[in-house]
């Protein structure tokens, strides 16, 4: 069946609470609103104010309710309204949640999904517009998931919901109705940790997630008219990454061109890049590149400073034209 992004987020949310009544959802206006983007619309009135809660504007309170529900054996989907706002609850992230495990010697498991809207290019200016994904990348005992496409969406979220150890789970705002394919009804999971060639090529490989693997996958078709075969590979997994695919793809392309609209600085190009230099030297034929966000404190709200800011099918094929001259 044809969906978008968020129609298919909201019915596994559906699905997995039908399924397992210990599954319930809270945030902020989760509930009778169904969501500032309507991820969670109708789920209310289905399931009740015991499982669909409107919680307090404390991001803080909501992960830290969320852990020790986790802790007794429920499964709860904290969502966080605008991952701009999820540094409030930093330290019950990734010194609670993320830790849980290891501090007990694995005694006490953590399984709990952290939902949150990210990206730039929808107007939302600086405190609606961020990529926090390497900030949190940082922290081992999380895992960090960014699906791009509405199957990915169904399969990552079943996995995350699953999993002994807390998941934050990347929805990239743009995505949500622009993005659409084929959903299939029966259930299936895409396993976390796991990459996926999206476009075969011989030249170069590019490295992109979120939104940004539709702009790649944008640039690749422009590059094909240059006669420039660009591998297109969607990471989807951030924490872990799928080392192997990314290394067996720059082993036959011998170039790599990393993609993400976080800032350039400690962004996480910065270690994909590092690690291909560790690991895969020897097959480089060129430079490893990124396009990426300038570093800048935040996206601007005007359309110019927006589209500036943001990488896009142009900037990447403009910066795969100059690795593929190499």
């Amino acid at each position: 069946m044809l969906k978008s992004i968020i129609e298919t987020i909201r019915d596994t949310l559906r699905s997995e609470m039908t399924r397992d009544e210990r599954v319930f959802i809270l945030g902020e206006d989760v509930g009778v609103l169904g969501g500032v983007f309507r991820a969670t619309e109708g789920l209310y009135n289905e399931f009740g104010p015991e499982r669909v809660i409107d919680a307090p504007i404390s991001e803080l309170a909501i992960i830290g309710v969320a852990i020790g529900a986790a802790g007794v054996g429920l499964r709860p989907i904290a969502e966080i309204e605008f991952a701009d706002f999820i540094h409030s609850a930093f330290d019950q992230i990734v010194s609670d949640a993320a830790k849980l495990r290891y501090r007990t010697n694995g005694d006490w498991t953590c399984p709990m999904v952290i939902r949150t809207p990210y990206g730039g290019g929808i107007h939302g200016a600086l405190y609606h517009s961020q990529s926090i994904e390497a900030t949190y990348a940082h922290f081992p005992g999380l895992k960090i998931v960014a699906p791009a496409t509405p199957y990915d969406a169904k399969g990552l979220l079943r996995a995350a919901i699953a999993d002994p150890d807390p998941v934050l789970y990347l929805e990239h705002k743009k995505t949500y109705r622009s993005i659409k394919g084929e959903v299939p009804d029966e259930d299936y999971i895409v396993p976390i940790g796991k990459a996926q060639v999206k476009r075969a090529g011989s030249d170069l490989s590019i490295f992109a997630y979120g939104m940004m693997l539709h702009e790649a996958l944008a640039a690749a078709e422009i590059l094909e008219r240059q006669d420039i075969h660009a591998e297109v590979v969607d990471l989807r997994s951030l924490l872990p990454i799928d080392w192997e695919t990314i290394f067996e793809s720059v082993r036959k392309t011998n170039r790599a061109l990393i993609v993400h609209e976080d800032t350039y600085t400690m962004g996480l190009g910065a270690e994909i890049g590092a690690r291909i230099a560790e690991q895969a030297f020897l097959d480089l034929d060129a430079p490893i590149m990124r396009v990426t966000g300038p570093d800048l404190p935040g996206v601007p709200f005007n359309e110019i400073g927006e589209k500036t800011f943001l990488p896009n099918a142009q900037k990447i094929a403009d910066a795969a034209q100059r690795l593929a001259a190499f």
